[in-house]
């Protein structure tokens, strides 16, 4: 039977790792559909580069100091996967081979880098993707997650993420949000007078399909870190990742409704996001009715947030802070408020009369974690900005980074449109003279 046990486990913690790894295929489509035609290809080819960069570092350091043992902020040993056989932490359980929680666990931090690079789109060299991509993975992320799940200081207070509302998408979130305001906005965003001007995505069909792909995954995301199959726990998250989901979606249409006048796909889209990231903190701790509530809140929150960020010049070509960092604030925080203590473990929120202790855990969680990636990902990017650069010239941001990095485009048609009106321009020119 132990054999039997092990076996299921290790084969259900597989199957969730490759949902989570299939996750980038709907960051790619998502991303490219809401970014600009002459970009596509960039957009959607950097989540090979950065998965690809992700997966050597995150084995060599990320895992080591997530997981291994050392002190109540970073882990110091593990360098290559060596040595958990000794001192398997968190979520690295014993039962399971260190090959296979490394797998699962990179799913996770390579879903935080593709978030952060939502506030890269369309202006970054690529050779940023290399410098920061890798720094990410051993100063930034790892470190929110030995904090949180390696045995590290917010863990030891008590503080609960289930699956990483604020581990994973707080943490990309805010290295976004930094990203963009040291690279500051698209050409042609805003007026003189500071009024915006709408750079809609070229392809609402594959932002939809990176949707679906994206709640496919999350039953990887959230189910999966149960890390067993015993007592069918992954089945009650699914339940609460599915109805967060779905209210997502009907309150963020309602919001932009009410707002615009106008049943917005994009809007509904980032709904279901922002539903998805606010249940994967307490997704096995909270009620289905609760899960409900928390998941249309953050659906009906993060289309309004995103309204305020673009009217204060913060050009987020992706909504990615509102979508993963508010939606990941609340998702974390809710659990201090409508946390069970039969499903936490013994801690219950405040509306479950456990007063204010939960909800204090999980602000100061959040705070501390924001402050840290705040700074440190603003030491990195700014000691680039002024070293190599950051953002790419205003000829290449023109041109677009499909041609001017990459030396094609992701739709060809487009570089036959545009020799075509050259061609035509000259020849008006060599009439008129």
């Amino acid at each position: 039977m132990e054999t039997i046990i092990y076996e299921l486990n290790a084969v259900w913690i597989y199957l969730a790792a490759m949902l989570v790894i299939f996750m980038q295929a709907g960051f790619a489509l998502l991303e490219a559909g809401s970014t600009q035609m002459k970009n596509a290809g960039h957009v959607a080819g950097k989540q090979v580069l950065s998965f690809a960069i992700g997966a050597i570092v995150f084995w060599a350091f990320g895992y080591g100091i997530t997981f291994g043992e050392g002190n109540g902020f970073f882990g110091t040993q593990g360098w290559f996967l060596k040595g958990f056989e000794g001192f398997a932490t968190g979520l690295t359980s014993g039962d399971l081979p260190v090959e296979l929680t490394y797998l699962f666990q990179y799913g996770f931090a390579a879903v935080s880098l593709a978030i952060a690079w939502g506030g890269f789109a369309e202006r970054a060299k690529l050779s940023v993707y290399f410098v920061f991509g890798t720094l990410f993975m051993i100063v930034i992320y790892p470190a929110i997650g030995h904090w949180v799940w390696g045995g590290g200081w917010l863990g030891e207070l008590g503080m609960l993420d289930f699956a990483g509302s604020t581990v994973v998408h707080l943490t990309g979130a805010i290295a976004a949000l930094i990203a963009t305001l040291l690279l500051g906005p698209r050409l042609g965003k805003y007026n003189k007078n500071g009024k915006p001007n709408a750079i809609p995505g070229h392809n609402q069909v594959y932002t939809v399909l990176g949707t679906l792909i994206l709640w496919l995954g999350w039953f990887g995301f959230n189910p999966g870190s149960t890390l067993q199959t015993g007592a069918a726990q992954f089945t009650y998250v699914a339940l609460t990742t599915n109805l967060a989901a779905a209210a997502g979606a009907i309150f963020a249409l309602l919001a932009a409704k009410l707002h615009s006048g106008k049943a917005d796909i994009p809007a509904t889209l980032n709904g279901v996001l922002a539903a998805l990231v606010a249940i994967t903190a307490p997704s096995a701790f909270v009620e289905p009715w609760a899960a409900v509530v928390i998941g249309g809140a953050a659906g009906f929150i993060t289309y309004f947030t995103a309204v305020y960020f673009e009217r204060k010049k913060v050009d987020d070509p992706v909504c990615a802070f509102s979508v993963h960092g508010i939606a990941g604030i609340w998702g974390t925080i809710s659990i201090g408020l409508f946390g069970v203590a039969e499903l936490t473990g013994g801690s219950a929120g405040l509306f479950y009369g456990g007063g204010l202790k939960l909800l204090g855990i999980q602000t100061l969680g959040v705070v501390a974690a924001g402050l840290y990636v705040a700074v440190i990902t603003f030491v990195i990017l700014g000691i680039m900005k002024v070293t190599m650069g950051i953002r790419v010239s205003e000829e290449y941001e023109v041109a677009g980074l499909d041609i001017s990095e990459h030396g094609s485009y992701g739709y060809p048609e487009l570089l036959k449109k545009s020799e075509e009106k050259k061609n035509l321009h000259l020849s008006a020119e060599s009439s008129s003279v």
